[in-house]
């Protein structure tokens, strides 16, 4: 099939034109190229595909029938590069993200709007996941852009910065009254987590061990924790009066600014965190996926 392929694109041309001539000039060839390659072909099937006469040539009964499938087979390709070309011009393509449900709706979504903007015909697909899920699954090329904060180790991976983020704890004005501590108390974080609920992420969580590391390195223990699998739960908790939530701060400014929420006092805060989007090195995007590579790193540049 292979070495007669080319034979074959001779004879669906010279069949749709009719005339060994019009078929040369289209093909770029010779004439005289252009018939010995359908006698090789007619040989080596052991039939006849072109009558002959002077006003040039016809299939035969065999060619018809092989011509069906040539055409089928050639219209099949041309629909194959069109699409191609399609997406090439009209960015069409997969992408596959992962992110936290937190990373998600506060820093991607943003990008997503506008990006969608630009390249509409894109299909996105958005797996809420941890940052450890997210890791692993860039890692085995199921997911094609992650979201996450910046790992110890980038090891295969292209970090592009987006920021930092600060982690800080908050609890609702009434849940710190009911506390009822000490001026001086209310002051020390130390007291203040051994009276209080400590609300964190749960343990498969890569924010819950940099707290946790934070917390051990400052001696801080609290004697009632609360877990939950989303920071969104985290807020909605603080804001009820359920405990002090570990948060991030760039999220819940809202709140802290109309007092639905207050930030704990620190006497050592907690280090800012870097979050970015990251890909896989030497790894062959496809055109969707270096469509976003290229806006998300235009769009920091603005």
């Amino acid at each position: 099939m292979e070495h007669h392929l080319s034979l074959y694109k001779i004879f669906y041309t010279v069949a749709n034109t009719g005339n060994i001539s019009q078929a040369a000039k289209q093909l770029y060839n010779s004439q005289p190229a252009v018939s010995k390659s359908i006698s090789r072909l007619e040989e080596s099937l052991g039939v006849k595909l072109f009558s002959r006469s002077s006003r040039g040539v016809t299939l035969t009964a065999e060619g018809r029938i092989l011509y069906e499938h040539v055409k089928t087979a050639f219209e099949s390709i041309d629909i194959g590069e069109e699409q191609i070309r399609r997406m090439n011009s009209m960015a069409m393509g997969n992408l596959h993200i992962g992110a936290s449900n937190t990373l998600c709706k506060f820093i991607l979504v943003p990008y997503l709007q506008e990006f969608i903007e630009h390249f509409p015909h894109i299909k996105i697909l958005i797996s809420c996941l941890s940052s450890n899920q997210t890791l692993g699954l860039l890692d085995s090329g199921k997911i094609d852009i992650g979201l996450v904060a910046r790992p110890d180790s980038l090891r295969s991976l292209d970090f592009y910065s987006l920021g930092t983020i600060q982690d800080i704890f908050v609890a609702s004005p009434a849940y710190l009254t009911n506390l009822d501590l000490t001026p001086e108390e209310q002051n020390c974080g130390r007291c203040l987590f051994e009276k209080a609920t400590l609300m964190l992420l749960d343990k498969e969580n890569m924010t819950r061990k940099y707290i946790d590391d934070y917390l051990t390195a400052n001696h801080l223990q609290a004697n009632r924790t609360i877990e939950a699998t989303s920071m969104e739960l985290l807020i909605e908790f603080a804001k009820i009066g359920l405990g002090v939530g570990c948060v991030i701060k760039e999220f819940v400014k809202t709140e802290l600014s109309e007092g639905t929420l207050v930030e704990i006092p620190l006497d050592i805060p907690i280090h800012r965190r870097e979050i970015g989007f990251a890909h896989m090195k030497k790894r062959q995007h496809e055109t969707a996926v270096q469509h976003f590579i290229d806006f998300y790193k235009s769009s920091k540049e603005k």
